[in-house]
């Protein structure tokens, strides 16, 4: 596995791809950001991040079949490897763990 850090767009990305298993490309991706966080996503970004992404093994691309509705093009389809999923467990466990040893007065809604 590669030794890297994620991130927070590459984490969002990864989560995004996670929720949607082997369905996920894009353009979806995108929307689910805007959906999830209300911040807009540029497709080049999403598809830099796909890149450094699969660069670090953490997830993985194949072609689909081309459609009429995209014009005969084919989508790229994405997946989270076993080596994605690991990552983000981590950050997940490393982030949940600082969260719990931050005392209740500093984080007090106001």
């Amino acid at each position: 596995m590669f030794k890297e850090y994620l991130g927070e767009f590459e984490e969002l990305v990864l989560l995004i791809i996670a929720k949607h298993e082997d369905q996920s490309y894009g353009l979806l991706i995108c929307d689910e950001i805007h959906e999830e966080t209300g911040r807009r996503a540029t497709i080049g970004a999403v598809h830099a991040t796909v890149v450094r992404l699969e660069k670090k093994g953490l997830i993985e691309t194949d072609m689909g079949g081309a459609t009429n509705e995209r014009g005969g093009r084919r989508k790229r389809l994405i997946r989270i490897t076993d080596a994605g999923k690991q990552s983000l467990l981590k950050s997940r466990d490393m982030k949940v763990n600082l969260w719990q040893k931050i005392p209740d007065l500093m984080i007090s809604k106001t």
